[in-house]
């Protein structure tokens, strides 16, 4: 299972804004991109973007930050979000749409979603270690693809642990999207429909995506 593990202060910083990778600790005073929120790099401060002749920035600067930003946020590699893309496209319809709610629909995702975990890489490492269950059976991969009717539930082993009975008191305070069904007292929740763009992250511009793709 390939991931990135290099520091993850140094991508909220590459992209010029709070990308929130380290879940609560990026609401402290401890937040690295608080403290240097310049680009990484001996050409950070001086923004180190691709520019036109005109001096703003050029039409690929901007599709290939936003792709870049896209693929961050759910913590996946190139190869694997260039085959959602691509799945995508094969969905017909609109294709950022369609990548946006492939995205979405991914178990870590979900999982923090639903207040399992401050952030997504916290909610992939849960899932690795097999603390959930996925219409009754044991699943470790974390880039699982749910849909409407699946269930998802904490197994009945980890629901004892320290964690998951701290993580039910503060999930309370966690609000969850419309199109998804939560039962803290149960540990559960199911997958009710794919969510509507409204109820995606606004600060995502898929047709940016989509441009950058289709050129080349």
């Amino acid at each position: 299972m390939a991931k990135y593990t290099g520091p993850v202060c140094k991508l909220c910083r590459r992209e010029g804004e709070k990308l929130f990778l380290k879940g609560e600790r990026c609401f402290t005073a401890k937040c690295g991109f608080e403290k240097r929120s310049f680009g990484p790099g001996v050409h950070g401060k001086s923004g180190g973007r691709s520019k036109s002749v005109t001096g703003r920035e050029s039409d690929f600067a901007r599709q290939l930050r936003a792709k870049q930003r896209a693929r961050r946020v759910y913590g996946t590699l190139e190869r694997q979000f260039r085959g959602y893309y691509e799945t995508a496209v094969r969905k017909g319809g609109l294709k950022g749409l369609n990548l946006l709610q492939i995205l979405e629909s991914r178990l870590d995702n979900i999982v923090y979603r639903l207040g399992f975990a401050t952030s997504r890489s916290q909610a992939r490492q849960l899932v690795s270690h097999g603390h959930f269950v996925v219409n009754g059976r044991k699943t470790d991969i974390p880039s699982m693809q749910l849909s409407a009717g699946d269930v998802i539930e904490v197994r009945e082993t980890s629901r004892v642990s320290n964690y998951f009975k701290e993580v039910a008191e503060t999930a309370q305070k966690r609000v969850y999207p419309a199109w998804i069904n939560r039962d803290l007292a149960n540990f559960k929740a199911n997958v009710l429909r794919l969510p509507e763009r409204a109820e995606i992250d606004g600060n995502l511009n898929e047709q940016l995506i989509v441009e950058y793709y289709s050129r080349r």
